[in-house]
């Protein structure tokens, strides 16, 4: 029996997944995956399979000793780099797709026609709330959902920050390398600049942030002194960004 070449749809659809799961979690009796699989008529071993070759191509799990597979395709490859050279086209595409996909099958779905059928304010909304989403999810599956600091698991206190902020780096804002999972307090510091971390992703005190009371610079900031952030699972802090946010932000 001829294998069936996997289309772009269904390579976009399996990367928007591999952006959302946990390395360990790239497994064919996951549910997200059978779920996947059932919606474009592959299997789970099809998709989990594909998953793990996404993960050969990216250099963070390659630097950190997780290889995945060594058999990806040239498609596998082009739409890797594509997502990483515009986050921001390849997240609206794949949502979209993933959206309509509950609604019909994956073959008559018509990406050019559901964009054209939009107007351009309903289109920027959309465009805004998938990508916003996107990047939230993949940075707190990133980091366990836990502040990457201090550990805080509870979701709803958890935000998905910038290393450069949303305003300055068009390219890079749902480049989840330019994101780290923090509590609302450290984020807001972070964003603040009162703290910011080095190369090796231990934290850095500005002399505003110690002028604060004693307790109160223990309690919530002094306590983690000399303490790195926690590994993400995936994507790595680029560390262009947080030389950026150190030159640019911190004080």
């Amino acid at each position: 029996m001829k294998r069936r070449n996997w289309t772009r749809e269904e390579l976009i659809l399996t990367f928007n997944l591999y952006c959302k799961l946990p390395f360990g979690k790239l497994h064919s009796r996951n549910q997200d995956i059978i779920y996947l699989a059932n919606k474009i008529g592959r299997t789970a071993n099809a998709v989990a399979l594909k998953l793990v070759n996404f993960a050969s191509l990216d250099p963070e799990l390659k630097k950190r000793g997780i290889k995945g597979m060594s058999s990806h395709s040239k498609q596998d490859k082009l739409i890797f780099e594509e997502f990483n050279n515009n986050w921001e086209k390849l997240i609206l595409e794949s949502e979209l797709l993933l959206q309509n996909l509950n609604k019909k099958q994956l073959k008559e779905i018509d990406m050019k026609q559901i964009i054209e059928k939009m107007g351009e304010e309903e289109l920027q909304l959309i465009k805004t709330r998938l990508n916003q989403n996107f990047f939230r999810k993949m940075v707190l599956v990133n980091y366990d959902e836990k502040c990457a600091l201090c550990n805080l698991n509870h979701t709803s206190l958890l935000i998905a920050s910038h290393i450069i902020p949303w305003s300055k780096d068009r390219e890079n804002r749902l480049n989840p390398k330019n994101g780290l999972c923090l509590c609302a307090i450290h984020d807001k510091a972070f964003d603040s600049g009162l703290i910011s971390f080095d190369n090796n992703l231990t934290i850095l005190f500005s002399n505003e942030i110690q002028k604060i009371d004693k307790k109160n610079f223990i309690n919530y900031f002094g306590q983690f002194e000399a303490k790195k952030l926690n590994i993400p699972k995936k994507f790595y802090p680029s560390l262009i960004f947080l030389e950026f946010h150190r030159k640019n932000i911190f004080r």
